[in-house]
């Protein structure tokens, strides 16, 4: 609606805070569930006082009751989860809200599991608990962050432990209500403030064992979504092994007790000192045989012939070579006595077959005036002069009539 005051025409405080009493009566009775805290029962006073407070968020109203109202519950107690059926109340004079309670009713531990059990669906179906999304706790961190109960006896048993198998450990401890309508909003400051920690390398939430009241707090929805989302890895160690609050599914590991976080956020120095010796044994071994491998290999190429003897191989190459160069020489003589006979077999026939062994043989070559061998006696003139080779000098002659026929 339109807004009808103005600058110049405002209203006065106790008009702006009737008016909100009159928007808040319009809401009537409602039911509001929450935790108790702060609760307050004078003898001899006929109202009650209580706070209830959501345990998700630092958001509280003031509840009062009539007496008769507070003792039909039964016993009420800090930390009871509780329904109220109450009308909003704002007191103008005071400038304060409250909840003016006509019925309460407490929550048993069979509709607080099933409370629990309809969560545990709805993040398991947005995949919350999935391994796959889950990070590995580091062999072996820098720094531990602790959350737990102030001098509690899960915080000795912690870092007893821790100490006892690496005695080099260092923790950062928050200590935070564990239990209690406080107990989800310091778990997660805690956890943001160690996530937020370059030196912290995993975080440990640790608690005793408790009834599902107690525990109630580590199954709370705003905290298993901040376990969820942390970088760092979380370790979940809340109440004995057979307690199991919804942060234990979301954490990135489990531990049963906090006895066991102790055991499986660092090594045991005994172990691994072990582990060191015994894979140096094993090196030594495989280092040895190997050794007496490649020796035993050694010794048997040292065996070979070639190897025991190396100037017998040498010897038996010698004495095949002399009997190549021996073959060679032998060869090569053949062929040159073969060679020497065929040049003497060819000057014979060459001698044979030269102008001059046919002037031996008593036959003459006679030669024209110009100097060129006569084969026919019609080739000159009478009277040509003439010039008659033998076979050991030659002869002058003047050509006479030719004669035709052959000669007897």
């Amino acid at each position: 609606m339109a807004n009808p005051t103005t600058a110049e025409a405002p209203w006065p405080v106790r008009t702006v805070a009737r008016k909100i009493a009159d928007w808040i009566a319009r809401l009537g009775e409602v039911w509001v569930e929450g935790q108790v805290t702060q609760f307050t029962n004078r003898p001899g006073t006929r109202t009650v006082f209580l706070t209830l407070r959501d345990p998700a968020a630092e958001v509280s109203l003031t509840v009062t009751c009539p007496r008769e109202v507070a003792d039909a519950v039964g016993t009420l107690r800090d930390g009871a989860r509780v329904v109220v059926r109450a009308r909003p109340d704002f007191y103008p004079s005071r400038g304060t809200l409250s909840l003016r309670a006509s019925e309460i009713r407490p929550i048993g531990v069979g509709e607080l599991l099933a409370r629990l059990e309809r969560l545990k669906r709805a993040l398991a179906t947005e995949g919350l608990f999935d391994r796959d999304r889950k990070r590995a706790v580091p062999f072996l961190p820098r720094q531990v962050g602790l959350i737990t109960g102030r001098a509690s006896a899960a915080e000795r048993d912690v870092r007893e432990n821790a100490v006892r198998r690496w005695p080099a450990v260092r923790f950062r401890i928050e200590n935070v209500a564990v239990q209690g309508p406080a107990a989800v909003a310091q778990v997660i400051a805690a956890i943001h403030h160690l996530d937020a920690d370059p030196e912290v390398d995993v975080i440990v939430l640790a608690r005793g064992g408790g009834s599902v009241e107690d525990l109630l707090p580590f199954s709370d929805e705003a905290l298993c979504r901040v376990v969820a989302a942390a970088r760092t890895p979380i370790v979940s160690a809340i109440g004995h092994e057979s307690d199991t609050p919804l942060v234990d599914l979301v954490a990135d590991l489990r531990a049963s007790t906090p006895t066991d976080a102790g055991k499986r956020v660092v090594p045991a120095v005994a172990d691994e000192l072990a582990a060191v010796g015994e894979r140096r044994a094993r090196l030594r071994r495989a280092i040895g045989h190997r050794l007496d491998t490649e020796a035993e290999r050694l010794r048997a190429m040292r065996a070979r012939p070639v190897l025991a003897d190396p100037a017998h191989l040498i010897d038996g190459r010698r004495i095949d070579l002399d009997g190549l160069r021996d073959r060679a020489r032998r060869s090569l003589g053949h062929r040159l006595d073969a060679a020497a006979t065929d040049l003497i077999h060819t000057r014979s026939r060459v001698r044979a077959l030269s102008p001059a062994a046919t002037l031996d043989r008593g036959y003459a070559v006679v030669h024209g005036p110009d100097g060129a061998v006569l084969r026919s006696a019609g080739a000159v003139d009478p009277g040509a002069a003439l010039s008659i080779r033998l076979a050991d000098g030659s002869l002058d002659a003047t050509a006479g009539p030719a004669h035709t026929g052959a000669t007897p």
